[in-house]
């Protein structure tokens, strides 16, 4: 058995959970769910993180107490994901005595360490405010790639981070005003220093190989020593000896692990000691599931602050991507940054969700995507249209015909056809366990229902309702049929427990079990057959509307297209804004996951390389364009897409029926010409 404690990211206390969050604790609660049905010893603890400016902000906007807030968010946090059957042992807060225990204890071995030093830095200061700004409540222009209305630390544009001070045309976020630089002393983790031991444990394996090249970027730039402080007014645990000096959010957010499980150990008063998951890490393992945003501090800060004050590292960090939502980022504007409420109000069903996310995730930091019209169409086909079609047209004969019995894995051996189907999805199991393990969930899914098609094929060959009709004759046909789709759907819900509990819960009543709580259950007599209950309603894209009209109304939703007025004259300095270039096409190549778009690197003389994401895909294949020319517009701000940054835009013609078709420039031009 192994012992295993299992942690998810905090989500901050002062916003609504929303789908894009549910990424990860869908996929971490999955794991879980199938590291306990392998029988191991399973924690799986979370926390909201409660502290920092903008909690404290929101409090004073609602005049409240910070709190009160906290308290009010973690109810609701707490009731989201119970109802999307995301099952911690333990969901607790930062703002905890535990917490400021092990902040603190933490705090002062790393200063025994060598580890703590204090530093005069400059700080940009909010005159209107009175109080110096934290990084994401200052404003400016990106020092990389200059896009403008990017955030303190790090640039959501290209991916650069950077220190506040290096912004360009710096304002706050708070009051709107240009803010000062003003001297104050700070505490900083001596990160620098602890460069020799990330280099060999940033390469043990602990990391996913994309992460593992990410952070060997940032060692190439050199690590920075870490600042640690925060000076008042602030939401925290005041440095112990300080009076106006707290640590900040991000020292005691992911302590927070060890708070919760610290506090769960003492709630339900578990035999259990500590030490054995924090400190001897032989004994017990340790995995973090985070977003790729946050790896840094959780693939450099966290290991060496653990290391260098006595506690153990993780033994592996699990990162994943972002949602996109339609092929594109989450947006208010369009009605699809959605929460876990508005999609359960309007879905209903939380497990829609579950498999559809399931049905995309793998073990890279790729990001997914929900499209919402694929969302309908695969529950639909898949859960309702396979998976809950077999005992729809299968349990009715065999309580019918055989008082709700069917043959014993023995009995049913006789007859090698129908066994052999049995005892595929009896093989599958090992390969399951492989691929939950290695959280290759898509896979999973694809496995899965592979067998679930093999049995409707063969209800569609045997055909259950026409061998009933001459049941003297063909009974025993019929019983074999019968017998084989039982177990192998029994079998198939088994396997998909951890993605859909809730279904396998109903599942497991149809067969008078309790529950499926183990993988070698697949490998039992099915006792007998109770009468079918519906177990799935379809998703219908009305409720899917539905949800987005509710999001309308919120002022969230995509706002209406405006028609173009052909009529409508421009004038020539209206047209001239645009800076039509010539370019050369330099490289082009499919993107996996996109539908239409194909990524075109372009040669735009003196502007230099630009990628674009071009919806070209159905017309062109991408050997065919490189040496060609086209146009380029260069002045079009960079977008953000799923797939990258895109850099400008190439024009092409299509109507209704045919195109698109790129606008190829007379022979003559040369990249980076402009077109007048």
């Amino acid at each position: 058995m192994r012992r295993i404690l299992i942690t998810s990211a905090l989500p901050y206390a002062n916003g609504s959970i929303h789908l894009g969050h549910l990424v990860e604790y869908i996929q971490t609660d999955i794991w879980a769910r199938f590291q306990r049905m392998n029988q191991n010893e399973v924690f799986y603890v979370c926390a909201d993180d409660t502290h920092g400016t903008p909690i404290m902000i929101k409090a004073q906007g609602e005049g409240i107490t910070p709190q009160e807030l906290i308290s009010r968010v973690h109810k609701e946090h707490d009731q989201d994901f119970k109802d999307f059957l995301v099952e911690f042992d333990n969901f607790y807060t930062t703002d905890s005595d535990e917490n400021k225990f092990f902040s603190e204890e933490i705090f002062k071995s790393l200063e025994k360490a060598g580890k703590i030093i204090i530093k005069e830095i400059e700080q940009f200061f909010d005159q209107e405010k009175q109080m110096f700004l934290p990084d994401r409540f200052i404003k400016g222009e990106c020092p990389k790639c200059k896009t403008k209305d990017q955030y303190g630390d790090s640039c959501e544009s290209c991916g650069a981070t950077y220190t506040p001070t290096e912004l360009i045309n710096p304002f706050s976020s708070l009051s709107g005003s240009k803010p000062v630089k003003k001297k104050t002393k700070h505490y900083f983790f001596k990160l620098s220093d602890c460069e020799e031991f990330l280099t060999h444990w940033t390469k043990s394996g602990t990391l996913q190989p994309e992460a593992e090249n990410k952070i060997q970027e940032w060692f190439k730039s050199g690590l920075q020593d870490w600042d640690i402080t925060r000076d008042k007014p602030y939401f925290g645990f005041l440095i112990p000896g300080e009076k106006e000096k707290y640590f900040y959010v991000w020292l005691d957010a992911p302590i927070g692990y060890m708070a919760s499980f610290q506090n769960l150990l003492q709630k339900k008063e578990l035999d259990i000691n500590f030490d054995d998951y924090w400190k001897d890490s032989g004994k017990t393992e340790l995995y973090h599931f985070i977003g790729k945003d946050i790896l840094y501090f959780h693939a450099l800060f966290w290991p060496a602050t653990l290391n260098f004050s006595g506690y153990r590292k993780p033994t592996k960090i699990f990162s994943h991507g972002f949602l996109t939502v339609n092929g594109e980022k989450m947006s208010k504007s369009r009605g699809t940054f959605i929460t876990a409420r508005s999609f359960l109000d309007h879905i209903k069903e939380p497990e829609f969700l579950r498999y559809y996310y399931a049905s995309k995730l793998n073990d890279s930091m790729a990001d997914i995507d929900l499209s919402l019209d694929d969302m309908v169409t695969k529950v639909n086909s898949d859960l309702v249209g396979k998976l809950v079609n077999i005992p729809s047209r299968t349990f009715g004969f065999i309580n019918k015909y055989f008082d709700g019995k069917i043959k014993t894995l023995n009995d049913i051996k006789k007859e090698p056809f129908y066994f052999e189907l049995i005892q595929k999805s009896l093989d599958l199991q090992h390969e399951i366990n492989e691929l939950y393990e290695n959280r290759l969930f898509s896979q999973v899914v694809r496995k899965i229902f592979t067998l679930i098609e093999d049995v409707n094929e063969l209800i569609n060959d045997q055909q259950p309702w026409n061998l009933a009709k001459n049941i003297e004759q063909n009974k025993e046909q019929l019983h074999n049929v019968l017998t084989t789709c039982a177990y192998i759907f029994r079998n198939a819900t088994i396997y998909l427990t951890p993605i859909l509990p809730n279904l396998s819960f109903k599942v497991a009543s149809l067969f008078n079990e309790d529950i499926f709580h183990d993988f070698n259950q697949a490998g039992k007599d099915i006792k007998n057959v109770t009468k079918y209950n519906h177990l799935l309603q379809r998703l219908e894209s009305e409720q899917v509307e539905n949800l987005l009209s509710a999001n309308k109304e919120q002022g969230l939703s995509k706002p209406e297209n405006k028609k173009i007025n052909m009529n409508q004259q421009i004038k020539i300095d209206d047209f001239q804004k645009i800076d039509l270039r010539v370019a050369l096409i330099t490289g082009a190549e499919y993107l996996e996951g996109a539908d239409s778009l194909l990524k075109i690197t372009l040669d735009v003389g003196s502007l230099g390389n630009k990628n674009v994401f071009a919806g070209i895909k159905s017309q062109y294949e991408p050997n065919s364009l490189i040496g060609k020319k086209t146009v380029f517009v260069a002045n079009l701000e960079p977008r953000k897409m799923k797939f990258g940054v895109s850099e400008g835009m190439i024009l092409a013609a299509s109507d209704e029926k045919k195109g698109p078709f790129i606008l190829f420039p007379d022979e003559g031009a040369e990249p980076g010409m402009k077109i007048k």
